[in-house]
Order: C-alpha cells, then sequence, then structure tokens
C-alpha cells in the first residue's frame, strides 16, 4: 500500500508541475519591472499544498522551470521563492488539517503564508 500512495503523489505532482509549466505560456500576463502577475499560476502550487509537503515543493520546482521557460530569470527566481511557502504551509497542513475546515484558523493560515510570499 505503501508504494501505491507513493506512486500516486508522483504522478499528481506530475501532473501539478504540467498545469504549472503550461499556465505562463498560455495565461495572461501582466508584467510591471521585476514583477509580473499571472493569472493562475499559483493553483498548483496551492493544491501541492494539500497533498503533500514532497508533492508541494516538486510543483514549485516544476513550475520554476515553466517559468525559466517563457519569462525572464528575475521572474522565474521569484517563482522558485514559492518554495519556501509551499513547504511550510503543506508541513503544517500535514499536521494540523483540519485547519481549513474552521475559519478563523484558515484565515490565519491563509495570512501568514501570504506574509511569508510577500518576504519571499
Amino acid at each position: 500500500m505503501m508504494k501505491s500512495s507513493r506512486l500516486y503523489h508522483m504522478v499528481l505532482a506530475g501532473v501539478l508541475c504540467a498545469v504549472g509549466i503550461v499556465v505562463p505560456m498560455f495565461m495572461p500576463r501582466i508584467v510591471l519591472g521585476p514583477m509580473s502577475f499571472t493569472l493562475a499560476s499559483h493553483v498548483a502550487v496551492f493544491l501541492g499544498m494539500f497533498i503533500s509537503p514532497a508533492v508541494a515543493v516538486a510543483v514549485c520546482i516544476g513550475t520554476t522551470l515553466g517559468f525559466f521557460l517563457t519569462t525572464p530569470a528575475i521572474i522565474a527566481l521569484r517563482a522558485a521563492s514559492h518554495i519556501v511557502f509551499a513547504a511550510i504551509g503543506a508541513f503544517y497542513l500535514k499536521k494540523h488539517p483540519d485547519t481549513i475546515e474552521k475559519p478563523v484558523a484558515s484565515t490565519i493560515f491563509n495570512f501568514v503564508i501570504a506574509l511569508m510570499h510577500a518576504a519571499a
């Protein structure tokens, strides 16, 4: 059963990486200096956080590769910084899976993740 679960997570990570690579290629993007805002660019990373820390980190690496293919290096490196908040958030969600079911805890979690994202 353990091997099947790891395979399942690997497949989910692969699918989310594919989504993360395709999103910056086709979604609308607003570029202002070193910043860029790509519609739906965080979806794959957030979904990976709910699966496991390893999947979250793998998806961050995959989405970073997608940005390296389609944007200047500075923007792609900003995508690499997602590893910080995604790993921490995924570890927290793994330890406290009921966080999302509690409105106050969920709001606090989202606020802290947003601060980490901004800081990175």
